[in-house]
């Protein structure tokens, strides 16, 4: 597996019999170029930002592009909205969503992460893959309620 996200972007694209364009590249330098979570209207909004040439249509097939070939993956907060983060180079973690707000927050927690496995033992399951969404009230939202 290549240690570039473009060299890996242009093999996936070259097997679906698609090409690397230029607006392709364009799109995934911005993707990457951000942290946190977008939608794929944000993503179209700041790539427009930069190559107002680049269609709305053109982003969304793209982030999708991007999402099989596991250089992002979508993840839903429960506010209807689907968002895409960075895969590539990226360590398994969890989110704290706030329900007010809607702030998350990337965790790592080796007990929970163990946890989950012996729940998955206990039941006869070898875990393949999970998500966990831990909702509540971030501090500043808490703050305002009081």
């Amino acid at each position: 597996m290549s240690n570039d996200p473009y060299a890996l972007f242009a093999d996936f694209v070259a097997r679906k019999k698609l090409k690397m364009t230029p607006q392709r590249r364009q799109i995934l330098d911005v993707f990457l170029a951000e942290e946190g979570h977008l939608t794929s209207e944000e993503l179209y909004q700041k790539v427009k930002a930069d190559h107002p040439g680049i269609g709305q249509a053109t982003v969304y097939r793209t982030l999708k592009l991007l999402a099989d070939s596991g250089l992002a993956k979508g993840v839903e907060f429960g506010d209807g909205a689907m968002r895409y983060e960075i895969l590539y180079g990226q360590t398994h973690h969890d989110h704290l969503i706030c329900e007010a707000c809607g702030v998350n927050v990337e965790v790592v927690d080796p007990a929970i992460e163990q946890l989950q496995e012996e729940v998955a033992r206990r039941h006869g399951f070898t875990l393949t893959a999970h998500k966990l969404y831990l909702y509540g009230l971030c501090p500043e939202c808490r703050k305002k309620r009081a």
